[in-house]
Parts: C-alpha cells; sequence; structure tokens
C-alpha cells in the first residue's frame, strides 16, 4: 500500500521520549511554509480542488468557532492534496465596515476627537494605519492552528483588485437596472449611525411595556395596543380589517389622534388580523416596515418623528427627547388624559438589536440604495434545486430556500467613511452617473460623489471569484473557479451564502460560486450553552493549544463535528486529545525500537500471521470507511473511525498480540515489523490531515520521507482476511471475558496470575503464547490449583487465585448480590402477574417493569456463574 516515492530524508532514527507539541508546530509549519507545500500552481496539469476561507474581520482574533472550521478545512484540503489534486485554500480578511470604523472611533475618543474633526480622508488612512498595525492579528494565529494556507494569494476585501470588482459589479447591476435608490423603511443603529441590513439585526427578548390607547372620541373611538408609545407622535391612520364589523362604521372617518392637533384616517387593510388584540393597529409609516406597506396602499403621509440619534424631532413637549425618554413621557401624557385602557409590565418581546454594537434598532424611512433581488434570488434557489449545487446535510436546504425564495431587496448603503464608496456622482442639474473602475469622476463645479460605503457583504459577497483576479481572465480564474466545497456555520447561510450565490451566478453567467455549501454547526461548551463572555464561559483556543497542542484542540473539534449540528467542547475533552496524541508517539516509538520499517515490498498473505492479516484487513476497511466518511463530510465519524482503529486495534490489539513474536525474534518478527510498519504508514497519513504535527514527525522518522503534506493518500487494496478477523474476534472474546471476571475478583489486569489453558481443537491454540502475555498469564506450576475455571470460545481457562482473593468474603458478596437480583425478578414477577395493575398501569411502566425483570434474570445467570467458578470455602 505504499505508493509514495519520494526522495529520502535524512531524519533522526530515534524519537524523544515524550511529544513536546510546543518544541515542533511552530518550526514545523514555517518549514512546510518555506517549502511551498501549500502554494497552488495555475499551471498544473493536476485536477483543482478550491476552499476560499470565509474572510475573517480585520478586527477579529481566532475563536473556537475559527478553530473549528479551519481545522475542517485544512483537513478537506490536505487530505485533497494528498490525492493528488492542486489543493488550493485562499486566504483573506474582511475590512468589516462597522467594527473596523467603531474601532478607530474609540481611539480616537480617547485622544478626545472625533471622525470629523479629522474628515474623511484623514480618517480612511487612519484606519489604513490602524489596520497595518493591529489588523490581521488572526493570521498569525492561523499559522498555529496549523492552516495550510496559500499565502501568496492573500487578499483583503478592499485591496486594489477587490476594489476594481466591487466597482465593475455595482456598474454591471447598475446599468442592469438591478441596483437603485429609493426612500424606504431600513434598520438604523442610532449608536452607528447607519442603516444595517436584516440579516444584521439580531432579535433577542427584552422586557418592555405594552400600552393599550384609545384613539377617537365619543363614539367614533377605538383602542390600539403597542410597544413603542413614542411612535404614536408620527401615526397617519389606523387601520382594521375590511370584514370587521366592529368598525365597519369608522371605515373612511377621521378619527383624533391624542397628544396632538391632528386627526388621521380610518383604513381598511387585509394586513390586520382581527383576532389579534384588538383588531384595530396604529399606522406610523415612517417607523415600521408593515405601516410602510399600509402607507404605500393607501397614499398615507409619512412622518419622520426622531433623528438619526434617535431623538423626538416634533414640535412640543417631547421635541429633544431620547426616544426611550419620550416613550415614558408619551406614556404619562396619555395616562393624564385617561386614554391608556389598559399596561401590561413587563412585557417580553422580541426586539431587534445590532449585531456590531447590541443597540436596539429603529426602523427609520431614510433614502438608500438597494439591490433588486428578484431576479438573483431565483436564479441562486435554482442552482441548489437543480442539483449544480449540493448543500450539506441536506435537511438544511429548506432553511436555504425559506431565505432566497423570500428575499427582500437587500439594502447596500452604509452611513461609513470606512468602506467602498458607493461610484455614483451627482450633477449640479440633478445628474446621475455610475462610474465603472475605470471610467474618469466628472469635473467641473457642483459635481459631488455619493457619501455612503458599500454593505461589507457586498464586497465579500463577490470573494469566490474577485480573490482568484475577477473582472481580469486570469489564470487563477480559470483554474481554480468554480470553487469546490464553502464550509461555513448555518449561522451564516443568509449573511454571506447567499450573497455569494447571487453575485457569483450573474457575474460569472451562470457558473456557480462552489459545488458544495457544507454547514458546520456552532462551538457551545461542554454542557452545550452558546459560549458568551456574559456567561463566562468563553475560550480562547490558543490557550488550550499553548497547554496540549494545536493537534489536540483540532482533534477535538474534528471529533465533534457532527454536519449541522453544533459542537459541545470541554478542556478535559481536549485532554483526552493531547493522550491520543502522546499514544500514537508512544506506540511509534515502540514500533520503531522493534523494527517497524516500510522498506521492501510486503510478504504474500501465505507468509503472514493471523495477527498480521487480521490488521492488515481493519487497515484497508478503515481507509474505505474513512474515505467514505469525507465525501459526506462526517468529520465526527472519521475522528472516530480513527481514533478506535489506532488505540484499540492497532495499539491495544495488534503491538500486544504481537510482542511475543517481537520479544522471540527470527523471520517471524521481521515479517510482523514490515507489517506494523505498513499499518503505521497508512494511518498516520489517515490522521495527517486532522492531526498534521505529531502524524508529519512520526511519519518522517518512520520512512525517512520529506513530507506527509505532499506524502500520497492511502488507497484500499481490497485486501479483506474475514477467517483472520474471526480468529483474532475469538481471542477478543476470550480476553474480554477473563479481564471482566479478573475485575469482578478485584484483580488488576497487571497482576500476574498462575492459568492452564485448555485451546485444544480451536483457533486459538496457535495464540497461547500471545494470550498469556495480554492476560498477565503465567505457566500453571507444581503447585497449580484450578480456583476458578472458564468456558469461552469454545476453549477452557482454569485460574488458581488462591492466595489472590478471599474465596469466603467473595462467596458471601456473590451471594448477597444473588439474592438482591432474586428478590428484584420475584418484585417484577409479581407486578407483572397482576392483572388489574397491567389494566391501568401506562405502556412506558410495564415496558421498564419488563427491563428490570430481564436485567434480574441477567444479573442471577452471571452471579450464579460466578458462585461456580469460586472454590468450595
Amino acid at each position: 500500500m505504499t505508493e509514495n516515492t519520494q526522495t529520502p530524508s535524512s531524519p533522526d532514527s530515534e524519537l524523544p521520549t515524550a511529544y513536546a507539541p510546543a518544541e515542533v508546530e511552530g518550526k514545523l509549519y514555517e518549514r512546510w511554509v518555506e517549502r511551498g507545500y501549500f502554494t497552488a500552481d495555475a499551471a498544473s496539469e493536476k485536477p483543482a480542488y478550491t476552499i476560499v476561507i470565509p474572510p475573517p474581520n480585520v478586527t477579529g482574533s481566532l475563536h473556537l468557532g475559527h478553530a473549528f472550521q479551519h481545522t475542517l478545512m485544512d483537513a478537506l484540503t490536505r487530505r485533497k492534496r494528498m490525492q493528488g489534486y492542486e489543493s488550493l485554500w485562499l486566504p483573506g480578511m474582511d475590512h468589516a465596515g462597522i467594527a473596523t470604523q467603531n474601532k478607530v472611533e474609540q481611539q480616537l475618543a480617547e485622544e478626545g476627537k472625533s471622525r470629523h474633526d479629522l474628515g474623511r480622508e484623514e480618517f480612511v488612512e487612519r484606519v489604513w494605519q490602524w489596520k497595518e498595525e493591529y489588523g490581521g492579528k488572526i493570521l498569525g494565529q492561523m499559522r498555529r492552528l496549523g492552516d495550510g494556507v496559500d499565502w501568496s494569494r492573500e487578499r483583503f476585501t478592499m485591496d486594489e483588485g477587490l476594489s476594481k470588482a466591487v466597482q465593475t459589479i455595482f456598474k454591471k447591476l447598475f446599468d442592469d437596472g438591478l441596483i437603485y435608490r429609493a426612500e424606504r423603511i431600513i434598520n438604523w443603529c442610532p449608536r452607528c449611525l447607519t442603516a444595517i441590513s436584516d440579516i444584521e439585526v439580531e432579535y433577542q427578548e427584552d422586557a418592555g411595556e405594552l400600552v393599550s390607547i384609545k384613539y377617537g372620541e365619543g363614539e367614533d373611538t377605538l383602542v390600539v395596543a403597542t410597544t413603542r408609545a413614542e411612535t404614536m407622535l408620527g401615526d397617519t391612520a389606523v387601520a382594521v380589517h375590511p370584514d370587521d364589523e366592529r368598525y365597519a362604521h369608522l371605515i373612511g372617518k377621521q378619527i383624533k389622534l391624542p397628544l396632538t392637533d391632528r386627526t388621521i384616517p380610518v383604513v381598511a387593510d387585509t394586513h390586520v388580523d382581527p383576532e389579534f388584540g384588538t383588531g384595530a393597529v396604529k399606522v406610523t409609516p415612517a417607523h415600521d416596515p408593515n405601516d410602510f406597506a399600509i402607507g404605500q396602499r393607501h397614499g398615507l403621509p409619512s412622518m419622520t418623528i426622531m433623528d438619526e440619534h434617535g431623538v423626538i424631532t416634533v414640535h412640543g413637549p417631547f421635541l429633544g427627547l431620547d426616544r426611550f425618554e419620550a416613550r415614558s413621557a408619551v406614556v404619562g401624557a396619555l395616562r393624564q388624559q385617561g386614554r391608556i385602557v389598559a399596561e401590561k409590565r413587563p412585557y417580553v418581546h422580541s426586539v431587534g438589536h445590532c449585531s456590531r454594537c447590541s443597540t436596539t434598532v429603529e426602523p427609520r424611512l431614510s433614502l438608500q440604495w438597494w439591490v433588486k433581488v428578484e431576479t438573483l434570488a431565483k436564479a441562486a434557489g435554482d442552482a441548489v434545486r437543480d442539483g449544480r449545487v449540493a448543500i450539506h446535510p441536506q435537511e438544511m436546504e429548506k432553511r436555504y430556500f425559506d431565505w432566497v425564495d423570500n428575499l427582500n431587496d437587500w439594502c447596500i448603503s452604509r452611513q461609513l467613511w470606512w468602506g467602498h464608496r458607493i461610484p455614483v456622482w451627482y450633477g449640479p442639474d440633478g445628474e446621475v452617473v455610475c462610474l465603472g473602475p475605470d471610467d474618469e469622476a466628472p469635473t467641473g463645479e457642483g459635481w459631488t460623489q455619493d457619501t455612503d460605503v458599500l454593505d461589507t457583504w457586498f464586497s465579500s459577497g463577490l470573494w469566490p471569484f474577485s480573490t482568484l483576479g475577477w473582472p481580469a481572465k486570469t489564470p487563477d480564474l480559470a483554474k481554480f473557479y468554480s470553487t469546490d466545497v464553502l464550509l461555513t456555520g448555518h449561522d451564516i447561510i443568509f449573511f454571506w451564502v447567499a450573497r455569494m450565490m447571487m453575485f457569483g451566478l450573474y457575474a460569472m453567467d451562470g457558473e456557480v460560486p462552489f459545488k458544495t455549501i457544507a454547514l458546520t454547526g456552532l462551538v457551545r461548551d461542554e454542557r452545550g450553552k452558546k459560549m458568551s463572555k456574559s456567561f463566562g464561559n468563553v475560550v480562547d483556543p490558543l490557550d488550550w493549544m499553548d497547554k496540549y497542542g494545536s493537534d489536540a484542540v483540532r482533534f477535538t473539534l474534528a471529533k465533534g463535528a457532527n454536519p449541522g449540528t453544533d459542537v459541545p467542547i470541554g478542556e478535559d475533552w481536549v485532554q483526552a486529545s493531547s493522550k491520543f496524541a502522546n499514544k500514537i508517539w508512544n506506540a511509534t516509538r515502540f514500533a520503531l525500537m522493534n523494527g517497524a520499517t516500510i522498506e521492501g515490498e510486503l510478504p504474500p498473505a501465505e507468509q503472514l500471521s493471523a495477527t498480521d492479516r487480521w490488521i492488515l484487513s481493519r487497515l484497508n476497511k478503515t481507509v474505505a470507511q474513512v474515505d467514505a466518511y469525507y465525501e459526506d463530510f462526517q468529520f465526527s465519524k472519521l475522528s472516530e473511525a480513527l481514533y478506535h482503529f489506532a488505540w484499540d486495534e492497532v495499539f491495544d490489539w495488534y503491538v500486544e498480540l504481537s510482542k511475543t513474536t517481537f520479544f522471540a525474534g527470527g523471520e517471524q518478527a521481521k515479517v510482523s515489523a514490515r507489517v506494523l510498519g505498513e499499518v503505521l504508514d497508512v494511518m498516520l497519513r489517515l490522521l495527517h490531515p486532522v492531526v498534521p504535527f505529531v502524524t508529519e514527525t512520526l511519519w518522517t522518522t518512520l520512512t525517512g520521507r520529506e513530507s506527509l503534506v505532499i506524502a500520497d493518500w492511502p488507497k484500499d487494496s481490497a485486501f479483506r482476511d474475514e477467517a483472520a478477523e474471526a480468529e483474532i474476534g475469538s481471542i477478543q472474546t476470550l480476553t474480554k471475558e477473563v479481564r471482566r471476571f479478573r475485575k469482578e475478583q478485584g484483580l488488576d489486569d497487571k497482576q500476574k496470575v498462575p492459568a492452564r489453558l485448555d485451546l485444544t481443537g480451536t483457533v486459538l491454540a496457535a495464540h497461547e503464547a500471545a494470550i498469556r502475555q495480554v492476560l498477565r498469564l503465567q505457566p500453571e506450576g507444581d503447585s497449580f490449583s484450578a480456583t476458578a475455571t472458564l468456558p469461552v470460545a469454545g476453549a477452557t481457562v482454569a485460574l488458581d487465585l488462591s492466595g489472590t482473593i478471599d474465596v469466603a468474603a467473595e462467596r458471601k458478596r456473590l451471594s448477597k448480590d444473588l439474592a438482591a437480583a432474586e428478590k428484584e425478578k420475584q418484585q417484577a414477577e409479581a407486578k407483572l402477574g397482576n392483572e388489574a395493575f397491567l389494566a391501568k398501569a401506562p405502556d412506558n411502566v410495564v415496558d421498564k417493569i419488563k427491563g428490570r425483570l430481564a436485567k434480574a434474570e441477567a444479573d442471577i445467570a452471571r452471579i450464579q456463574a460466578q458462585l461456580e467458578t469460586l472454590p468450595a470455602a
């Protein structure tokens, strides 16, 4: 199975007694980068395999969510590289408009300044300086994790090439009538002072108040309920359902709006649910998206009653109040007038907050730039429906379709200074000119550029093709687009995935941006709780890397990665993965000390022992199993399969069963050493994509070859030996049974016990020496006395336990356990024999009692067997 034909290097033939990740990982990673292992060649004739990294924010640092997804992406690309693909994992960062501007504005505030003191150009220059000094911290941390990315192709969403791509697609969308400017309701952050898109609003349950207010006078009154009483100052109607007979006499009439000198109409609109509340709703077109739609249908005016800071701007006693101060003041004034019919406080309801700063979002009528998404979203939906793009796991398709099939036009303008400035110029006579990247800006008096910048997701939506050189027809674009896999969290399927699908299909003439969308869950703490600073459960993965090594963190994350489901992780699990890395290390040291080698061909099957044939059969089945799991993105299952193969089958069984062969020496020891070398070679290659550092160190020492990064991925040789697997299975059965018995007698596994083995007529006969080695069974000797006899797997194991246990005390203990089990059996039988009880008891209660009976019967049989094996007291 060893196809690797690289030129051998001259590594040290000995390994240190203990694995020290800190002494290995950093140097090893820099060697990989220096040798260009991760650099993809667009001119290569190898088939391409491409993954673009979800670009982390320039303000960010490595958190467990990054470490989780990066581990999986790295595993995919490392494996494909080993399989002979020209594997490109392209890195980069997002300029993160709001987050980065906030960082620099905070820095300026500490100096007693604002961005307005600097002016736009100087402020943007200051952000670039911040980016060079503090940005990109995460890139160094990615190296710590072992990310095999092509650093020569690193991109930034505001570098020159990507800026050109942004201008190009904006101009194309504008010319095609898919970008327009209009006054609509947007989500406004009074802290960040910008519009934010629907997907940048995080909803949480807030404790507010629900007040019911009486509108109108005399018989012409109705009651509306609201959680935002201050917005009534901007009401321009009350709406009721056209079929609601309670209000039929009011439809079309004008009623008095409290606290104002205005009257407003009662309109009939089918949007209103007559069964909800009073069946009447206040309509504030300038401060609510549903109300805006009602206003459009009925030609209602829109009154903006607060400014961009959330301060009331209408005349009267509320002028100048913050929106929350105004809420209390308005309710107080209404109460004085006897207009408050009911109050519910606290009233817990879902409230939108800015995902960047957590400020309560304010719906606000505003003039903004929009992308018309109808045709783009349909194309994004069709690409999944017709199979050009697969979503994994498939059950996530519904969430995707729910989003793209109901997508509203996308507000893409942001009232910031840091970002891609909208390439539109306005002339003195109302001219509007959109410029492409190569167009000259208009000159002359009165021409100004739009002051807004584009939503960060606009530029990151181009990521799969802009990073490869688009709009130029580059060799990279030709070789590596479409990308193969987009691996990302299910939480940004709306933010990023849909944007890339729409833009990729549009810009690349219907060619999809990626062939598979592999959606992961989110990392949570060991109790399944969301990680949050407020919960005090946030973990810095670098702390765990320092303590246990990067491989341990990676393996823990991969073991938890079931498609689309959240990933709990705790330090105990990382510690267990560290022990696994040490187990691999120690077992490989043992193998090397006993001559394990990959030199020469594997001997033919007829020269192999049953133990050798068994482990090779299991090895090939593991290769096939791991390959199948990779193709299905089952990282947890492939990690578990490798863990159990390595620890259970190779280290706990094969190595132990082979020790007698190695200790005996001779030709059979050489054969087993070659088999062990083969097994370790393949096993380390299988493990490498997930745990690259320890496997690289061990494999290069074992094989004398250059690097696992460029080694061949193992292939299933189709060697199977079911007879050998059954034979070794019999040894395992016997061993487990004897170990179980010893444990019940309070004997340590390592305690040596005299034993007589009768293996005649069984496949076990050829393995007596190995069985004695594994079970620590001494020869019977002249004074041997069989105090316990175990019939198992067609053989008999007689043990001399005299001097190792107190037979009388053990018989007394077992007799007590037997009496308890028999009592439990009697009680269960009595209940199950009671017809009255069975007639009334629920099925689950009856099933539980049947389970108790079955357990009691099994316990009785087990204890009686143990008593029979004990000698007479």
